[in-house]
């Protein structure tokens, strides 16, 4: 079983309709979207839910008016002023610490797990999905990340499935680590702009780091030669493969529109070079 984690450096270079493309592409795989915080793979791959799960890992601390004696101790140690005048928590403040949960003398303050999102699984015309959404101003993405990559790969064990295809967060913080840890090849979606270059070599970098084989695929390669010039030469001096260069093209717009993967929708040219991607991705994994 094989994992394939499509990621960018930054978030508008693609990657999600280069992650539906293979999907619609593939055969025996499973796939999950990572990016919690603005998971959009659904929107082109028709899901039908089966499941739905919440997900707690975040706490948060509540004072129980009947048995706080309004000592002020909580307010004082409290570094977010997250406790009011009137001795309540306000929960957007509050970053979950629990010292004033140890703190308090009268043990008037609980401190309670709280949903901090919510994780699926749907099934797909082109295999089962498993995804997430993080509620707003909530952490632990990484937890997250890591269970939703957990789920597919019991899965995929269990459906006996070739491959595993991820559609990873942008950036390279916490997100991204946990999608790339144990993956068997990470897909780097760039553009040649100056931010897309930019990127590309930071997260090419995570890669490294991790000891995670790396391709690069360019979008939009078109709108700056110049830029796409840089970025081959700088993966031929990192011995990093560019498996291929796509075009602009409105008919990717359009295909989102239409809620589909862009090889399903047409059979132009970003068709053809996203499917000759693929297949140096299978050449190269």
């Amino acid at each position: 079983m094989k994992e394939i984690t499509v990621i960018s450096g930054k978030g508008g270079t693609g990657k999600t309709s280069f992650t539906g493309s293979f999907a619609a592409l593939s055969a025996n795989a499973v796939f999950t979207d990572c990016d919690v915080d603005a998971a959009n793979l659904s929107l082109i791959m028709r899901p039908v839910l089966q499941e739905t799960h919440e997900f707690k890992a975040s706490r948060t601390a509540f004072i129980q008016e009947d048995e706080c004696i309004r000592c002020g101790l909580c307010r004082k140690l409290c570094r977010f002023g997250a406790i009011s005048d009137a001795f309540r928590i306000d929960p957007l403040s509050c970053e979950g610490c629990g010292v004033c949960y140890h703190a308090c003398p009268a043990e008037a303050i609980t401190f309670e797990e709280t949903v901090s999102g919510q994780w699926f699984i749907s099934n797909t015309p082109y295999g089962p999905l498993v995804h997430a959404r993080l509620g707003i101003a909530e952490e632990n993405s990484g937890k997250l990340v890591t269970l939703v990559r957990n789920r597919v790969k019991e899965i995929a064990r269990d459906e006996n499935r070739s491959f595993i295809l991820t559609d990873g967060p942008p950036g390279i913080g916490c997100p991204v680590i946990a999608s790339l840890a144990g993956a068997s090849a990470a897909l780097v979606v760039t553009e040649p702009t100056l931010s897309g270059v930019h990127d590309m070599e930071r997260v090419l970098d995570v890669c490294r780091y991790f000891k995670v084989s790396a391709l690069v695929c360019i979008n939009r390669c078109d709108l700056d030669e110049e830029n796409t010039r840089k970025i081959e030469k700088y993966c031929q001096n990192r011995s990093v493969p560019v498996v291929g260069k796509v075009p602009f093209d409105k008919v990717v717009t359009e295909a989102m529109v239409e809620g589909l993967p862009v090889v399903e929708y047409s059979d132009g040219t970003v068709s053809r070079k996203i499917k000759e991607i693929w297949a140096e991705i299978l050449k190269n994994t």
